[in-house]
C-alpha cells in the first residue's frame, strides 16, 4: 500500500493531525463531540482527572476519566464542513500510520464510537421542549455526499428521493442511520426521531430576518413530509455529516439532541441549558 502524500495528510511540526492538532495517543476509543467550544468543559467539569487539553481553532478537546473510563470530548463548530474535518483526521489517528503515511491493514483498523451531543429544534408536537431525541435516520440537505461513494440502502434512497419531491430540489437529499447498538445503549429512553442536517442556520431553517425564503412553506413542507410511517422530527447542522462518514470510515456514530426550540409553534426552552446538562450527564453515565 502506497504511502499517503503530505498534501493529502498534512501534518504539524510535532507530528500531529493538521485541524485538531492531536496525536493519537491523545483519544480514547470513545468520544463525545460537542459544537460549542465552550461546552467542552462543561463535559470535562465531570471527569476525575484531565490527562490531555488541546486547542486549535475551534476543535478543542478534553481527554481524562470518568467513572475509571477513558474519554475524550471535543468540540467540532458548526456545520458538515466541519465534520467532514473532524471525521477523516479522527480517522487518521486510528487507523493510519502518521510516520510511514499507510493506512493500516483492514483487518487492523479500529472502529471508534463517537457520540455526538447537541441542539435542535423539533418539526414535531410529539417531540417536547426540553426532550432528549436520540437521531435515527439523519438526512443531508447539504453537499457533502455529493463527493464520496456513499452507498445507501433502499428505504434510505426512497426518503432522499421523496424528500427531493417534496422540497422541489434540483437534487436528492443523502440518508443515512446512525448506530443502533449505541442507540440501544445510550438512548434507550430517549425519543426516536429523523433529523434533518441543513446547510445553514436561517433561511435553510426556515428564520427570516431581513432577506424572505425562496420557499415560504418551508417549515410547513419538513412538517409534513412521510414516507410511510417515517416524519422528520427534528433539525440542526451536523448530524447527517457523522452518520454518513461514519458509515464510510466505520465507525459507530450517535447523535443525540437536547431539544430547546419548538419551531412550528416558535417557542424556546428557558431552561435549554439544564436540557443539556441533563443529556451531559446521561451519556457519561452510558458510554
Amino acid at each position: 500500500m502506497q504511502a499517503i502524500p503530505e498534501s493529502e495528510l498534512i501534518l504539524n511540526p510535532d507530528g500531529s493531525v493538521y485541524h485538531l492538532n492531536l496525536l493519537p495517543e491523545h483519544i480514547s476509543d470513545t468520544i463525545i463531540t460537542v459544537g460549542d467550544p465552550e461546552r467542552v468543559a462543561k463535559v470535562s467539569r465531570y471527569f476525575d482527572s484531565i490527562e490531555i487539553e488541546v486547542a486549535k481553532r475551534e476543535f478543542i478537546t478534553h481527554t481524562g476519566y470518568y467513572k475509571g473510563k477513558r474519554l475524550t470530548v471535543i468540540s467540532t463548530g458548526m456545520g458538515t464542513d466541519n465534520i467532514d474535518i473532524l471525521m477523516n483526521e479522527l480517522d487518521a489517528l486510528v487507523n493510519i500510520d502518521l510516520l510511514t503515511r499507510i493506512p493500516v491493514a483492514e483487518e487492523d483498523r479500529i472502529s471508534l464510537k463517537i457520540i455526538r451531543v447537541g441542539t435542535s429544534g423539533a418539526l414535531q408536537s410529539s417531540v417536547p421542549l426540553g426532550g432528549l431525541l436520540a437521531s435515527n435516520y439523519a438526512i443531508g440537505l447539504d453537499s457533502l455526499m455529493q463527493f464520496y461513494p456513499l452507498v445507501q440502502t433502499d428505504f434510505e434512497n426512497s426518503i432522499s428521493e421523496g424528500l427531493k419531491a417534496q422540497l422541489g430540489l434540483p437534487f436528492a437529499p443523502y440518508c443515512v442511520q446512525g448506530s443502533e447498538s449505541l442507540r440501544q445503549k445510550i438512548a434507550f429512553d430517549m425519543i426516536p426521531g429523523n433529523t434533518l442536517t441543513c446547510p445553514g442556520f436561517y433561511a435553510p431553517q426556515g428564520r427570516v430576518l431581513r432577506v424572505p425564503l425562496k420557499n415560504e412553506q418551508l417549515i410547513q413542507a419538513y412538517h409534513s413530509f412521510q414516507f410511510e410511517d417515517f416524519k422528520i422530527t427534528n433539525f440542526e447542522m451536523e448530524t447527517a455529516g457523522y452518520y454518513s462518514l461514519g458509515r464510510l470510515l466505520g465507525h459507530e456514530m450517535l447523535s443525540l439532541n437536547a431539544i430547546v426550540a419548538d419551531r412550528v409553534n416558535h417557542r424556546f426552552a428557558e431552561n435549554a441549558d439544564e436540557t443539556i446538562n441533563d443529556l451531559i450527564l446521561k451519556v457519561l453515565d452510558r458510554v
